[in-house]
């Protein structure tokens, strides 16, 4: 009786401070969501608009919707890393079917949701019945279906049909249709979770999967079901992400697992199993779209938005340990009595008065602030991981901080997604102009076309925007720099010989364009024979790897030719002391790196591009096109061979 007395007289002191405790704990993703908003509307006076609101909301539509699949084989304790690819061979077999071989656009969905399904089903047998952990059997699936997506688009986009399109649209001129599948999605997911049989039973298999089965619950077949359903989802969200991006992209949502995962642990979902809602997984969304959105408009390296990303999903997982070892649980969906339900409502209804009131006020902060007498200019490059692109960053920046510009420069990472996110941020924080360095020149149409729309002008650089309007393109000719790197390894061997040809990253326009040129360049010369063609992804490190091969196979090859300095780098590497001397290396770009190797004698030419100046001359154009001046649609920057004769007196 003493005891229970000393226990309840320190609870009825500290009930308010418990209280609050404890409604923080349970809802930690939905306070972090509000001080999150609150934050980005005090930094950033172009956070808090309709036009940048609904931008979030369209940007957390996919990883939402790949996200609530995830929930259903997260709560059951499992995991599913193959969500990014399904989605990415779904919208590809839409496209390839619909529009390569005329089958009816409602088959094509259908088909479509049918490969998102079967490699769910085939996820859930290898796990249920194959006895393979869920990480190794999705693992492998993650690769497989990346695999069919390159074999059936052949390694180009598809274009997407013009009625399924329409869900990248909006309704009514405002409504985002992304965001309006997004919200039924998750109502569909919120209603398996905490209203069906197989919601219950994930619940029951995630929290003990031994007693759920001695319950008498068939756990074998459930698992199959969820990872049927989680495949349902995926290709859902692939085909919502190629419709933004009005094409089918064999590419698309490499990495998108991981925020996928992300999204739901963020909400409060435990990888332990057992507890999950949909709810929470959509503020989890909700907070990685915010964060980037914000991050964006303040300018954050992309390099940086990747380590505070990977900070915010450490820090749920510590609140999720906080919260098993407080005694708070984030319940089942649809799980307590109505009187709970009431609560966590009023719970919703208060933060988002809250939230309302207190960025109310944060936006008198920038209700007065005056305009910059100089433009702002946006420049997204499809990637900053390789030197060509930050030497166009480079150039870029000298021009802007010559004619005192206000330059934001973010990197998309070669995800053409992504980039559509950055052009979106750029054309709804009116910006001056845009510059896009396009991951591919399909998929950034949409996005350009709605800058051309708001009134604001773009310009294209290193690569062209198909389908769209864009002031000027400020590039090189791929093509031409491909037959030149054709021409110049033929002509070093003496017209005859034998070469391997190390391609770009599959999908991209790039490395397209420049096999077309090395093609073309061959043409010319019978006596080369090309031994094998690999792509190597413009990596320095594949291209040792993928060279390291062909070596086994073709310990002969007397010429490489690269589609960028960087596998032209790695294939040095892995040709030792052959390189420069029994076996001549041409690189593409005239990269820093690049040129040292040419001066040193182990890489015989590089393709130089002059990448700096393009970045200038694209800041100069943009310019220019904002004062009313006239500019020329094409702005061509010469490309030149260099070799060992000529590499002192070239700049780049």
């Amino acid at each position: 009786m003493a005891t229970d007395t000393l226990k309840k007289e320190p609870g009825a002191q500290g009930g308010a401070t418990a209280g609050l405790r404890r409604l923080l704990l349970d809802n930690g993703a939905l306070t972090a969501l509000i001080v999150l908003v609150i934050a980005m509307s005090a930094l950033s006076g172009d956070f808090l608009t309709t036009d940048n609101l609904l931008n979030v909301g369209v940007q957390a539509a996919v990883t939402a919707i790949l996200a609530f699949g995830v929930t259903f084989v997260i709560v059951s304790a499992g995991i599913d890393l193959s969500v990014g690819s399904v989605a990415a061979l779904s919208a590809t077999v839409l496209a390839w079917s619909a529009t390569s071989h005329g089958v009816p656009v409602v088959l094509a969905v259908l088909l479509a949701v049918a490969t998102g399904v079967a490699a769910g089903l085939v996820n859930g047998f290898l796990i249920a019945y194959g006895k393979l952990p869920p990480f190794i059997a999705t693992l492998a699936m993650l690769s497989v279906g990346r695999g069919l997506s390159l074999v059936v688009s052949g390694g180009s986009p598809i274009p997407f049909p013009a009625s399924v399109s329409h869900l990248g649209d909006t309704l009514g001129g405002w409504l985002p249709v992304p965001v309006l599948v997004m919200v039924v999605l998750g109502l569909v997911a919120a209603l398996i979770l905490g209203r069906t049989y197989i919601g219950r039973s994930m619940y029951a298999i995630g929290g003990n999967e031994e007693a759920a089965r001695l319950s008498g619950l068939r756990v074998k077949k459930q698992k199959l079901a969820i990872y049927a359903l989680s495949g349902l989802f995926a290709a859902a969200a692939g085909i919502v992400l190629a419709s933004r991006l009005s094409s089918a992209q064999p590419q698309a949502a490499d990495g998108y697992e991981l925020d996928a995962i992300a999204a739901v642990v963020i909400g409060g979902a435990s990888l332990a199993g057992g507890t999950g809602k949909a709810s929470g997984t959509l503020i989890g969304a909700l907070i990685l779209a915010v964060l980037r959105n914000g991050l964006n408009l303040l300018s954050v390296s992309a390099f940086w938005q990747q380590v505070v990303i990977g900070v915010v999903i450490a820090l749920a997982v510590l609140l999720d340990t906080a919260r098993r070892k407080a005694g708070a649980s984030t319940p089942a969906a649809g799980a307590g009595t109505p009187g709970d339900r009431r609560k966590q409502a009023t719970t919703y209804v208060l933060a988002a008065v809250v939230t309302v009131a207190v960025v109310g006020a944060t936006s008198f902060l920038h209700g007065g602030s005056d305009a910059s007498k100089n433009p702002k200019v946006g420049l997204s490059l499809s990637t900053l991981n390789n030197p060509f692109f930050v030497q166009i960053r480079s150039g870029a920046q000298a021009e802007a901080k010559k004619r005192g510009v206000d330059l934001t420069v973010t990197d998309a990472q070669n995800d053409a997604s992504q980039q559509a996110n950055q052009l979106q941020n750029f054309t709804s924080s009116s910006y001056g102009a845009i510059i896009v360095n396009p991951v591919d020149s399909d998929a950034a149409a949409p996005s350009v076309r709605a800058a051309d729309k708001a009134d604001i002008p773009v310009v294209a650089v290193d690569r062209g925007v198909n389908k769209a309007k864009t002031r000027t393109l400020v590039a090189s000719d791929n093509v031409a720099g491909g037959e030149l790197a054709a021409k110049t390894v033929a002509e070093k061997l003496g017209g005859t010989g034998r070469i391997v040809i190390l391609q770009g990253q599959a999908g991209t326009s790039a490395a397209r364009e420049r096999a077309e040129g090395f093609a073309k360049g061959l043409e010319a010369y019978p006596g080369i024979k090309v031994l094998a063609e690999q792509p190597a992804d413009f990596d320095r490190t594949k291209g040792l790897d993928v060279m390291s091969n062909l070596l086994q196979a073709h310990p002969d090859v007397q010429g490489v030719i690269a589609a960028n300095d960087e596998m032209a780098l790695g294939a040095i590497k892995a040709l030792g002391s052959k390189a420069g001397k029994s076996v001549a290396v041409v690189g593409f770009d005239g990269t820093p790196d690049g040129l040292k190797a040419v001066q040193d004698g182990t890489l015989y030419a590089s393709v130089a591009q002059q990448p700096s100046q393009l970045g200038r001359i694209a800041v100069d154009n943009a310019l220019r096109a904002v004062d009313g001046k006239k500019v020329d649609a094409t702005v061509k920057v010469p490309v030149k061979v260099v070799t060992k004769k000529n590499v002192a007196g070239f700049t780049g």
